[in-house]
């Protein structure tokens, strides 16, 4: 047998197979990803710190408040106490959310968590700030038809609502389908299943 005929027969790669990525592909993306990552961060000089956004509110609302009748005008300490507890609180929901992501970000780069427990980590994450996450196709309002045909409706996307305002943050996603499927889908079969949400 030649070399070159031990050579074909030794190749995992056959006709019409995708080939896997090389190392030097990997290194490559990965080198393009931390390049993004760089530009996206935002320098020192660009962040908002609160005494600098309190004095940029102060001497705005300084200006409204000439324009009102004397008065009307509220105290200057009034309107610094208002500010000053709005920017404070800014700034902590600010913390929240960072702390938020980086819980996230570390459980996503935990190499032995499955997709599952990632999904599982956002999910809990969105609830607890206040984010409904709806899945039930009665609330049709909070929904657009996508494809499909037929009575019934299958869901391919969650609804989200912000729950402090009732605001629709993202419309949901329907498929409509035969009213028949739906009825074997109540017998056994949840909107999870059907989109593989228990696969890893």
């Amino acid at each position: 047998m030649s070399s070159e005929s031990a050579r074909r027969k030794s190749s995992p790669n056959v006709a019409g197979q995708a080939k896997k990525p090389t190392g030097r592909t990997r290194r490559k993306e990965n080198q393009e990803f931390a390049a993004d990552m760089k530009l996206r961060t935002l320098r020192p000089e660009e962040l908002l710190h609160p005494a600098q956004l309190l004095a940029r509110f102060t001497e705005r609302a300084s200006e409204l408040i000439a324009q009102l009748p004397q008065d009307a005008r509220p105290t200057p300490a009034t309107v610094n106490a208002a500010l000053r507890q709005g920017v404070l609180e800014a700034f902590r929901t600010r913390d929240e959310h960072i702390a938020r992501l980086v819980e996230t970000d570390v459980l996503a780069s935990t190499p032995e968590q499955g997709a599952k427990a990632i999904r599982r980590a956002v999910r809990a994450s969105l609830i607890d700030m206040g984010v409904r996450v709806v899945e039930e196709v009665d609330e049709q309002e909070l929904f657009v038809v996508v494809e499909g045909e037929g009575e019934g409706f299958e869901l391919l996307r969650p609804a989200y609502v912000d729950q402090a305002t009732d605001k629709l943050l993202l419309a949901g996603q329907l498929r409509r389908i035969p009213a028949p499927r739906i009825l074997a889908e109540r017998d056994g079969t949840s909107a999870a299943d059907v989109r593989g949400d228990d696969a890893k």
